[in-house]
């Protein structure tokens, strides 16, 4: 069984359908302590930046929904908008990976007022349904250009995703772009804030993945993640 938390701690059942034929993995087993390590994998690299011993944050170019590590304690986050009822970009293509079942999930989420399941920087869990992962992590980020404060915004998103996915036992959570997209926030901007914040939790979870489909993007989230990770 699967809880969906909010906020509040309201938790609803669903029975988590089995993964085992859907499990695929775009991660690489294993961890140099020294160093980040590049290798192939598809149609971008996989770089991997210790943050601990046993722990490790992995950059890579490629699909979120068909990530996963072990279809059991793994989760893909959607950059949701606060109805969590589908949208465009990555929040769209969750939702039709993941089939009817998500949208109904989201549905049953309570209003924390009226068409708003989840405020900006919040962050909501499901289960995954016919995706790979076992779990969505639904969070909001910022529009930059309404937004008052939209760093401050944009890492409760992220840290509230990361508290929710530690409540929920996740071992592996693969991470979007979170507000790089229609929401306008600057990549530059958004890395330093996305990759500060995951530093927080760097005893928490065994592998803290981005997956990133535009090469920008990544080619952005690396270059941070060597600035800010190098000690």
């Amino acid at each position: 069984m699967t809880s969906i938390f909010s906020g509040s701690g309201f938790a609803l059942k669903f029975c988590s359908k089995s993964k085992a034929n859907l499990r695929r993995s775009f991660g690489v087993r294993g961890m140099d302590a020294a160093a980040a390590t590049r290798v192939s994998s598809g149609g971008g690299g996989v770089v991997r930046f210790p943050l601990t011993a046993s722990n490790a944050l992995v950059i890579q170019k490629g699909d979120i929904t068909k990530w996963s590590i072990d279809g059991s304690t793994d989760a893909i986050v959607n950059p949701a908008n606060e109805r969590m009822l589908g949208g465009g970009g990555a929040d769209g293509a969750i939702h039709r990976a993941a089939g009817p079942e998500l949208v109904q999930a989201c549905r049953n989420v309570p209003e924390v007022w009226r068409g708003v399941r989840c405020p900006t920087g919040e962050a909501r869990i499901t289960p995954g349904f016919m995706l790979p992962a076992s779990h969505v992590i639904h969070t909001v980020g910022p529009i930059y250009s309404v937004d008052s404060n939209p760093a401050a915004s944009l890492a409760s998103a992220y840290r509230n995703t990361l508290r929710v996915a530690k409540e929920n036992n996740i071992q592996y959570i693969a991470f979007p772009a979170i507000s790089c997209g229609v929401y306008g926030y600057p990549y530059g901007e958004a890395a330093t804030v996305a990759i500060s914040t995951i530093k927080e939790f760097r005893n928490d979870f065994k592998e803290v993945h981005f997956v990133l489909f535009s090469s920008d993007i990544y080619d952005i989230w690396l270059n941070k993640s060597n600035e800010l990770l190098k000690d």
